[in-house]
């Protein structure tokens, strides 16, 4: 046995109350140094001072900018890129599980390409094209139609057949694709600026005013996907031991696809296109954790948040005092490991 297993087989052996600890402190850490670090950087010790002053109800010693840096710009920022990441390597851990396929994930099979184009028409015909409704209902509905219409694509007699099913999702990803970019064709220079921000992804928008409803969606279906833990693991042994172990497979499948688009669409909605988070983190933690998803599920929606806002801190750092969008750097994270995952499995099927 090498090195690197023996570590994977140790990581695996932890126990799940220590494991999520751990996940829990490089959280914590990431999201504490993402905070001070900036085109102003401020010290750990005053970033502190300012989360803890405004969360007793005090006024913090450090002076109006800081405490305004810290409090009204950063915080909001960090918390809401946490928030995507634990949705977006959620949805990913549930998409996986459903198809069977290691390689599924929001992006891949579409829903997040649904949800941006639901987003776009929004914003290109001042939501005319979609009875007024707003974008962030708009993103959703946009998700699970794809997921409906792949999901459709991707069965062979009535079963899902988890190549068919990647390949249908790539291809109405692409024809949604060129939907979006059309409606750019269209749109006014304002517009425009608004469209690039769904194509490429950024959590600059952040506000204290944004991050309730998001919060409050993320929770509750992270919250519900965790009950879900066993029969995921059922799943994966086939449809027919499923229902043989008392899995109502059909049910579970569409609750988890609803929960699934909700998460995707609710995030793409604030923080626009952001992909291979739902690819990348689950596998990450599958590798090092073990395969069961009462272990995965809270170690990925963790180590997920903790992954995005170390991009989101990469994205405004690399080149400051600009800041570069999300999605440059979770494709070029994404796309190597997606290879790789192909020359490791041997293909898709």
């Amino acid at each position: 046995m090498t090195r690197t297993s023996r570590q994977r087989r140790l990581l695996a052996a932890t126990p799940l109350p220590i494991a999520i600890t751990i996940a829990l402190a490089i959280l914590f850490a990431v999201m504490l140094v993402s905070i001070a670090v900036g085109s102003v950087t401020v010290s750990i010790t005053d970033t502190g001072r300012v989360i803890l002053a405004h969360v007793s109800g005090r006024t913090a010693d450090v002076g109006f900018t800081v405490d305004q840096i810290v409090w009204n710009y950063r915080l909001p920022r960090v918390i809401l890129a946490a928030l995507c990441g634990c949705g977006l390597a959620v949805s990913g851990v549930i998409l996986q599980a459903l198809v069977h396929n290691s390689l599924a994930d929001p992006y891949v099979l579409g829903l997040s390409s649904g949800a941006s184009l639901g987003a776009v028409t929004v914003i290109v015909t001042a939501g005319a094209a979609l009875g007024g409704i707003g974008v962030s209902a708009a993103a959703f509905l946009g998700a699970i139609g794809t997921a409906a219409v792949v999901f459709a694509l991707g069965q062979r007699r009535g079963t899902l057949a988890p190549t068919r099913l990647v390949l249908a999702g790539v291809a109405v990803g692409y024809l949604l694709l060129a939907a979006t970019n059309y409606l750019q064709l269209r749109a006014t220079p304002n517009e425009l600026r608004a469209v690039l921000f769904w194509t490429m992804g950024s959590v600059s928008g952040a506000s204290w005013s944004r991050l309730g409803p998001v919060t409050l969606v993320v929770v509750v279906v992270v919250a519900v996907v965790l009950a879900f833990g066993r029969r995921l693991d059922v799943l994966g042994t086939g449809d027919e031991q499923a229902t043989a172990l008392g899995v109502d497979v059909r049910t579970t499948r569409i609750v988890l696809l609803v929960l699934a688009s909700l998460l995707t669409g609710v995030l793409i909605a604030v923080a626009g296109g952001v992909g291979f988070v739902g690819l990348m983190v689950p596998h990450l933690v599958r590798l090092t954790c073990g395969m069961g998803h009462r272990r995965v599920l809270p170690l990925a929606a963790l180590l997920g948040a903790a992954y995005l806002v170390a991009v989101d801190l990469l994205s405004r750092t690399i080149d400051a005092p600009d800041e570069l969008p999300l999605g440059i750097f979770t494709a070029a994270f994404g796309a190597p490991f997606f290879l790789w995952l192909l020359r490791r499995d041997g293909g898709l099927a």
